[in-house]
Protein backbone atom coordinates (compact mmCIF):
# COMPACT_ATOMS: atom_id res chain seq x y z
CA UNK A 1 0.00 0.00 0.00
CA UNK A 2 1.15 3.49 -0.77
CA UNK A 3 0.35 7.05 0.37
CA UNK A 4 -0.89 8.49 -2.92
CA UNK A 5 -2.01 11.98 -1.90
CA UNK A 6 -2.09 14.48 0.98
CA UNK A 7 -4.64 17.26 0.56
CA UNK A 8 -5.47 20.28 2.69
CA UNK A 9 -9.11 20.11 3.76
CA UNK A 10 -11.50 22.74 2.43
CA UNK A 11 -13.27 23.54 5.71
CA UNK A 12 -10.18 23.14 7.92
CA UNK A 13 -7.02 24.31 6.17
CA UNK A 14 -4.96 23.18 9.20
CA UNK A 15 -6.06 19.55 8.68
CA UNK A 16 -4.96 17.22 5.90
CA UNK A 17 -6.70 14.27 4.25
CA UNK A 18 -4.40 11.32 3.61
CA UNK A 19 -5.11 9.00 0.68
CA UNK A 20 -3.85 5.42 0.45
CA UNK A 21 -3.97 3.72 -2.96
CA UNK A 22 -6.15 6.55 -4.26
CA UNK A 23 -8.78 6.33 -1.47
CA UNK A 24 -9.27 8.55 1.57
CA UNK A 25 -7.84 6.75 4.61
CA UNK A 26 -7.61 9.25 7.52
CA UNK A 27 -6.75 12.85 8.38
CA UNK A 28 -4.09 14.58 10.45
CA UNK A 29 -3.62 18.05 11.85
CA UNK A 30 -0.58 19.99 10.66
CA UNK A 31 1.59 19.12 13.68
CA UNK A 32 0.78 15.41 13.62
CA UNK A 33 1.36 15.29 9.85
CA UNK A 34 4.85 16.75 10.30
CA UNK A 35 5.61 14.50 13.29
CA UNK A 36 4.44 11.35 11.50
CA UNK A 37 6.97 11.72 8.70
CA UNK A 38 4.53 10.40 6.11
CA UNK A 39 4.75 11.66 2.54
CA UNK A 40 3.43 10.89 -0.92
CA UNK A 41 4.75 7.59 -2.34
CA UNK A 42 5.54 6.23 1.14
CA UNK A 43 4.92 2.48 1.27
CA UNK A 44 2.99 1.33 4.35
CA UNK A 45 2.06 -2.11 5.61
CA UNK A 46 -1.40 -3.02 6.86
CA UNK A 47 -0.13 -2.80 10.45
CA UNK A 48 1.49 0.62 9.86
CA UNK A 49 -1.71 1.89 8.28
CA UNK A 50 -3.76 0.76 11.30
CA UNK A 51 -1.29 2.49 13.64
CA UNK A 52 -1.58 5.69 11.57
CA UNK A 53 -5.39 5.48 11.71
CA UNK A 54 -5.23 5.07 15.52
CA UNK A 55 -3.00 8.16 15.69
CA UNK A 56 -5.49 10.01 13.49
CA UNK A 57 -8.34 9.25 15.94
CA UNK A 58 -6.24 10.56 18.83
CA UNK A 59 -5.18 13.61 16.81
CA UNK A 60 -8.77 14.50 15.92
CA UNK A 61 -10.00 14.00 19.48
CA UNK A 62 -7.16 16.16 20.83
CA UNK A 63 -7.98 18.83 18.23
CA UNK A 64 -11.65 18.78 19.30
CA UNK A 65 -10.65 19.14 22.94
CA UNK A 66 -8.40 22.11 22.12
CA UNK A 67 -11.24 23.79 20.23
CA UNK A 68 -13.56 23.19 23.19
CA UNK A 69 -11.19 24.81 25.69
CA UNK A 70 -10.36 27.68 23.34
CA UNK A 71 -13.82 29.13 24.10
CA UNK A 72 -13.05 29.33 27.84
CA UNK A 73 -11.14 27.40 30.49
CA UNK A 74 -12.75 24.10 31.42
CA UNK A 75 -12.54 21.84 34.43
CA UNK A 76 -11.18 18.33 33.93
CA UNK A 77 -14.68 16.95 34.53
CA UNK A 78 -16.17 19.20 31.82
CA UNK A 79 -13.57 18.01 29.31
CA UNK A 80 -14.01 14.37 30.28
CA UNK A 81 -17.80 14.71 29.89
CA UNK A 82 -17.44 16.45 26.52
CA UNK A 83 -15.16 13.72 25.16
CA UNK A 84 -17.41 10.95 26.49
CA UNK A 85 -20.37 12.54 24.66
CA UNK A 86 -18.28 12.32 21.49
CA UNK A 87 -18.17 8.54 22.09
CA UNK A 88 -14.43 8.28 22.60
CA UNK A 89 -13.41 5.22 24.64
CA UNK A 90 -12.29 5.84 28.27
CA UNK A 91 -8.65 4.93 27.55
CA UNK A 92 -8.48 7.49 24.73
CA UNK A 93 -10.15 10.12 26.94
CA UNK A 94 -7.50 9.49 29.63
CA UNK A 95 -4.72 9.81 27.04
CA UNK A 96 -6.11 13.12 25.77
CA UNK A 97 -6.58 14.52 29.28
CA UNK A 98 -3.03 13.52 30.22
CA UNK A 99 -1.68 15.21 27.10
CA UNK A 100 -3.72 18.36 27.78
CA UNK A 101 -2.61 18.37 31.41
CA UNK A 102 1.06 17.92 30.47
CA UNK A 103 0.74 20.87 28.08
CA UNK A 104 -0.85 23.01 30.80
CA UNK A 105 -4.31 23.17 29.23
CA UNK A 106 -6.13 21.29 32.01
CA UNK A 107 -5.58 22.49 35.55
CA UNK A 108 -8.51 22.61 37.96
CA UNK A 109 -6.79 25.10 40.25
CA UNK A 110 -6.14 27.54 37.38
CA UNK A 111 -9.73 26.92 36.21
CA UNK A 112 -11.12 27.74 39.68
CA UNK A 113 -8.97 30.88 39.98
CA UNK A 114 -10.16 32.11 36.57
CA UNK A 115 -13.78 31.26 37.45
CA UNK A 116 -13.67 33.29 40.67
CA UNK A 117 -11.81 36.20 39.05
CA UNK A 118 -14.22 36.39 36.08
CA UNK A 119 -17.35 36.10 38.20
CA UNK A 120 -16.09 38.77 40.59
CA UNK A 121 -15.59 41.14 37.64
CA UNK A 122 -18.95 40.43 36.03
CA UNK A 123 -21.36 40.53 38.97
CA UNK A 124 -21.76 40.52 42.71
CA UNK A 125 -21.38 36.86 43.65
CA UNK A 126 -21.10 35.36 47.10
CA UNK A 127 -18.36 32.91 48.01
CA UNK A 128 -21.01 30.33 48.79
CA UNK A 129 -22.43 30.70 45.26
CA UNK A 130 -18.95 30.49 43.72
CA UNK A 131 -18.28 27.36 45.75
CA UNK A 132 -21.54 25.77 44.54
CA UNK A 133 -20.74 26.60 40.91
CA UNK A 134 -17.25 25.12 41.17
CA UNK A 135 -18.62 21.98 42.84
CA UNK A 136 -21.05 21.66 39.91
CA UNK A 137 -17.95 21.60 37.66
CA UNK A 138 -16.59 18.79 39.89
CA UNK A 139 -13.61 20.79 41.14
CA UNK A 140 -12.09 19.17 44.24
CA UNK A 141 -13.27 20.68 47.56
CA UNK A 142 -9.69 21.31 48.73
CA UNK A 143 -8.97 23.30 45.56
CA UNK A 144 -12.17 25.31 46.01
CA UNK A 145 -11.37 26.11 49.66
CA UNK A 146 -7.81 27.10 48.79
CA UNK A 147 -8.83 29.36 45.89
CA UNK A 148 -11.64 31.04 47.85
CA UNK A 149 -9.35 31.56 50.87
CA UNK A 150 -7.10 33.62 48.58
CA UNK A 151 -10.03 35.72 47.32
CA UNK A 152 -9.63 39.10 49.02
CA UNK A 153 -13.07 40.41 48.06
CA UNK A 154 -14.96 41.99 50.97
CA UNK A 155 -18.24 40.04 50.85
CA UNK A 156 -20.14 42.59 52.94
CA UNK A 157 -19.10 45.48 50.66
CA UNK A 158 -20.15 43.48 47.59
CA UNK A 159 -23.46 42.68 49.27
CA UNK A 160 -24.09 46.34 50.15
CA UNK A 161 -23.43 47.36 46.54
CA UNK A 162 -25.84 44.68 45.36
CA UNK A 163 -28.51 45.88 47.79
CA UNK A 164 -28.11 49.47 46.55
CA UNK A 165 -28.40 48.28 42.93
CA UNK A 166 -31.46 46.10 43.57
CA UNK A 167 -33.22 48.84 45.58
CA UNK A 168 -33.50 50.83 42.33
CA UNK A 169 -35.87 48.15 41.02
CA UNK A 170 -39.52 48.41 42.03
CA UNK A 171 -39.92 44.75 42.98
CA UNK A 172 -37.07 44.92 45.51
CA UNK A 173 -38.51 47.77 47.58
CA UNK A 174 -40.02 45.02 49.72
CA UNK A 175 -37.42 43.81 52.27
CA UNK A 176 -38.68 40.23 52.28
CA UNK A 177 -38.41 39.87 48.49
CA UNK A 178 -34.94 41.39 48.52
CA UNK A 179 -33.83 39.10 51.38
CA UNK A 180 -35.12 36.05 49.50
CA UNK A 181 -33.25 37.10 46.36
CA UNK A 182 -30.00 37.66 48.28
CA UNK A 183 -30.34 34.32 50.06
CA UNK A 184 -30.72 32.61 46.66
CA UNK A 185 -27.46 34.31 45.66
CA UNK A 186 -25.73 32.51 48.54
CA UNK A 187 -25.37 35.34 51.08
CA UNK A 188 -25.89 34.42 54.72
CA UNK A 189 -28.71 35.80 56.85
CA UNK A 190 -26.54 37.88 59.22
CA UNK A 191 -24.74 39.65 56.35
CA UNK A 192 -28.06 40.30 54.61
CA UNK A 193 -29.53 41.84 57.80
CA UNK A 194 -26.42 44.02 58.26
CA UNK A 195 -26.51 45.20 54.62
CA UNK A 196 -30.23 46.00 54.83
CA UNK A 197 -29.83 47.85 58.15
CA UNK A 198 -27.08 49.99 56.58
CA UNK A 199 -29.27 50.66 53.53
Amino acid sequence: MKITDIKSQVKRSDRYSIYVDGKYAFSFGETELLNSGIHINLEVSERELEALKDKAVLDKAYDRALNYISLRRRSEWELRTYLKHKDYPPALVDTILNKLSNNGYVDDRAFAEAWVRNHRMLKATSQRRLSQELRAKRVDDDVIKSVLSEDETDELSVLKELVAKKRKQTRYQDDLKLMQYLARQGYNYDDIKTALNDD
